[in-house]
């Protein structure tokens, strides 16, 4: 038998009594070389695309800061790499601009090839986890995540199976996250939201069950409604979204109606006064807020109070 071919038959032979143990040994090995953590320089790495959490420069950020400041960066990130060049971040937007405020040139990060689909699953279950999440925040994420537990489970050739998919990714995505399917559909009817109204959800200044009522109107309904919100000085009650959300679907809705609504006395505010916005900017230079006007009216009404107190004792 020739030397060549000796060779080739105790490679096979190797390789049939190899066992399916050493086999997952030897893959798990080649995982963890791939995955071994490199030092990327900090401008090679990007933030993933419709990144849906926002980096604040807050208290808790300047928390994070010292402590890369003093102790570096400790856990390492996780990036693809992009066909462009350069690395997209998966994980770990936070620790990179914490980073960059403190002057680093490099960060540790895992290298990880992956889909579309399973950088959004990675990328969205890692910023869950965190204390504090804003609502637009959660909503925008448990849309990407609800798109790609579709994608990975859906066929595009029937529809049935495709609602039958959305479904179950919608009790999937509740169920890890400790909430009803319905809570996770009303979440991402707020990226219906002009950008305005979801900011003052963050903010609190909408109520969550409201904003679910309002985000049924579309854009221009909903700048109208905004625009008489503002007037009336108001934040919608959950009745009131309701009735506008109605008078919507049947046709009757315009700003005028929005403002009657919004204008309504309510059980707690029997004493409210309502003055309509275009009536007081004419008093008030452009760059006032409303708390501004709001200041300058009881100051000025003091200082009308204390001269009728002043002409009633002559």
């Amino acid at each position: 038998m020739p030397k060549g071919s000796l060779n080739v038959s105790l490679k096979g032979a190797d390789d049939i009594f190899s066992t399916e143990e050493s086999r997952q040994e030897q893959q798990r090995e080649q995982v963890q070389q791939r995955e071994q953590v490199q030092q990327i320089p900090i401008g090679e790495l990007f933030p993933f695309k419709n990144h849906p959490f926002k980096v604040l420069d807050d208290e808790s950020m300047q928390r994070t800061v010292e402590s890369v400041e003093q102790y570096g960066v400790l856990s390492p990130l996780i990036a693809r790499p992009r066909p462009e060049g350069g690395y997209e971040i998966i994980s770990g937007h936070r620790r990179q601009h914490a980073a960059q405020l403190a002057g680093l040139d490099t960060l540790p990060v895992i290298v990880r090839n992956m889909d579309d689909d399973a950088a959004v699953l990675l990328m969205v279950d890692s910023n869950l986890q965190r204390e504090n999440i804003l609502p637009s925040e959660r909503a925008f994420a448990y849309k990407m995540k609800l798109e790609a537990l579709k994608n990975q489970g859906a066929r595009s050739d029937l529809t049935s199976t495709q609602l039958v998919s959305k479904l179950r990714s919608n009790e999937q995505l509740g169920a890890e996250n400790n909430q009803s399917r319905e809570t996770v559909r009303r979440f991402i009817r707020l990226t219906n939201l002009v950008p305005e109204l979801l900011d003052m959800v963050d903010e609190k200044k909408i109520a969550f069950n409201p904003a679910v009522e309002l985000s049924y109107l579309d854009e221009s309904q909903q700048r109208d409604f905004l625009e008489a919100m503002n007037d009336t000085q108001n934040a919608p009650s959950l009745s009131q979204a309701q009735r506008l959300k109605r008078l919507a679907q049947e046709g009757h809705f315009s700003y005028d109606v929005a403002f009657a609504v919004m204008g309504e006395e309510k059980k707690d505010e029997l004493d409210k006064v309502v003055i309509k916005n275009d009536t007081l900017r004419k008093y008030f230079p452009r760059s006032y807020t409303p708390k501004q006007m709001e200041d300058t009216i009881i100051k000025l009404l003091d200082q009308w109070q204390r001269k009728q107190q002043r002409q009633n004792e002559r």
